[in-house]
């Protein structure tokens, strides 16, 4: 299937179109039986992802999603039925102005008469510690938009994406090479701490559809999307058997992390974020849903992962 221009097929308005999450959901849409019109928001039409979303029938609209853009984003909502919406902490590396954002798409949609939102949210940390992990911005400042988005009187639907196996490639995540060829993941989880997994860019969209699709919109509703629940002790002995690497996992002590962070000359409220994450998710977990039975033979495992990266550029 491809995105229609069929005027009587609901109009999607996507956020982050040209990004993991957003790129996801527009291909998920394309590939559905149901037709669907797509407006993809970019800051760059002249990108090779914009330009290949054109290519499939996507209006590519040209907007910054910024507070101080705000009569252009409101702009952008305009026509539209449903709406997926997406953050960016990382880009700013600040929650306030996180939420502002989070909040000024909601205030958009809602202008707009949108009846169906799915947003890209977190759990907070926070509110499951009872306040004794107060820092951990990047699920933190999701979980405020949240409770905003589900105060705004738009049915509103909270869509996770799980933890993204490409954190695994990164310099934070992925294992050192040792003298004696072994490698070492090194990080302050317990082995039997559980990760709801997910391949980002093939199945979070599926997820999103799944919702939009639903013949009742769960209004209040949240979802993790994950390709399966995975604790570190056995993600690593599949890492292993996949890869024909040995590769340990040590739990290290928060200071060690600590210590790493800063030595990566990371934001000093970055590592105070990081460090929480951990001692948070070992302590409370991530509570996941369960995988809705007509994706479960889509959705892709850790294995599958692994089998479908490339690792040149760790082992």
């Amino acid at each position: 299937m491809t995105i229609t221009c069929d005027p009587t097929a609901p109009l999607v308005a996507v956020v982050g179109a040209t990004g993991n999450q957003g790129g996801s959901v527009i291909h998920a849409l394309a590939e559905s039986s149901n037709p669907y019109r797509v407006r993809g928001f970019t800051r760059d039409a002249a990108k090779p992802a914009a330009q290949e979303l054109a290519k499939l029938g996507v209006e590519v609209f040209v907007v910054s999603l910024v507070v101080e853009n705000q009569e252009k984003v409101y702009e952008a909502f305009v026509g539209a039925d449903f709406a997926f919406l997406v953050t960016n902490f990382w880009e700013h590396v600040d929650i306030d102005r996180e939420v502002a954002e989070g909040k000024l798409l909601i205030d958009a949609a809602k202008s707009a008469s949108i009846t169906r939102i799915v947003w890209s949210g977190l759990p907070s940390f926070n509110k499951l510690s009872h306040g004794k992990y107060k820092n951990v911005y990047h699920f933190d400042g999701k979980a405020l938009i949240t409770e905003y988005g589900r105060h705004s009187g738009v049915p509103f639907v909270d869509v996770q994406a799980g933890f993204y196996g490409t954190n695994f490639l990164g310099p934070l995540g992925a294992p050192k090479k040792q003298e004696n060829g072994s490698y070492l993941f090194a990080f302050p989880a317990k082995p039997e701490t559980v990760i709801p997994f997910i391949d980002v860019v093939p199945d979070y969209g599926m997820f999103v559809r799944y919702v939009l699709e639903m013949d009742v919109f769960p209004d209040g509703g949240e979802y993790v999307a994950h390709g399966e629940t995975i604790t570190y002790r056995d993600l690593v002995s599949q890492w292993s058997e996949e890869t024909g690497k040995t590769i340990v996992h040590v739990e290290i002590s928060p200071r060690q992390f600590k210590e790493g962070l800063e030595d990566a000359d990371l934001p000093s409220h970055v590592v105070l974020d990081y460090v929480e994450f951990s001692l948070a998710w070992n302590e409370f977990g991530w509570k996941s849903t369960p995988i809705p039975p007509i994706l479960e033979a889509q959705v892709h495992t850790w294995a599958d992962f692994i089998r479908d990266t490339d690792w040149s550029g760790v082992f």
